[in-house]
């Protein structure tokens, strides 16, 4: 990414404008560039996480989100990692979606690239866009995607598969 592309991402969250009510907790959103990915893979090293790939424009994605508060609160032991595919202007609409469900103790991440066929190529090749999409990674690293809205059945189902 050039110093050009840093200082307009900067800009851009920065001039939002966005505020959050005094009592939501700001959340904190990792920009998502190249590289990424394979950041995030090392920071989970040796432990199973759940990557969930959402977007605000997403209907399904915005009412499973007080289904994944639940999943936080009583799955501790899974790591819930949540991508925004929203580019880094809805950052405001980001964080308060997130601070409305109570999600802001979550590590967070934005899209913060142009090409956003680029960041999806580099976590999945066969991933299209499609959202929701989450990834099941244990902790070896090997991953299990899958698009479209969970139960969670489905994603009780899949715990016990990933932290045996």
């Amino acid at each position: 990414m050039t110093l050009r592309k840093i200082f307009l991402l900067c800009a851009l969250i920065l001039s939002s404008g966005f505020v959050l009510p005094a009592s939501a907790e700001q959340v904190q959103l990792k920009p998502f560039i190249p590289g990424s990915y394979q950041k995030l893979l090392d920071s989970n090293a040796d432990k199973p996480f759940m990557l969930v790939i959402w977007s605000t424009t997403c209907s399904s994605c915005m009412k499973k989100m007080p289904l994944l508060h639940d999943l936080a609160k009583s799955r501790p032991e899974i790591n819930i990692v949540m991508l925004s595919a929203d580019d880094a202007s809805a950052t405001g609409l980001v964080q308060t979606v997130l601070a409305k469900n109570e999600l802001t103790n979550l590590e967070h991440w934005i899209f913060a690239e142009e090409n956003a066929q680029k960041l999806r190529h580099e976590i999945d090749p066969r991933w299209y866009g499609e959202l929701p999409r989450t990834y099941f990674i244990n902790k070896n690293n090997e991953r299990h995607g899958i698009s479209g809205a969970l139960s969670k059945e489905d994603y009780n189902n899949i715990f016990k598969v990933l932290l045996n």
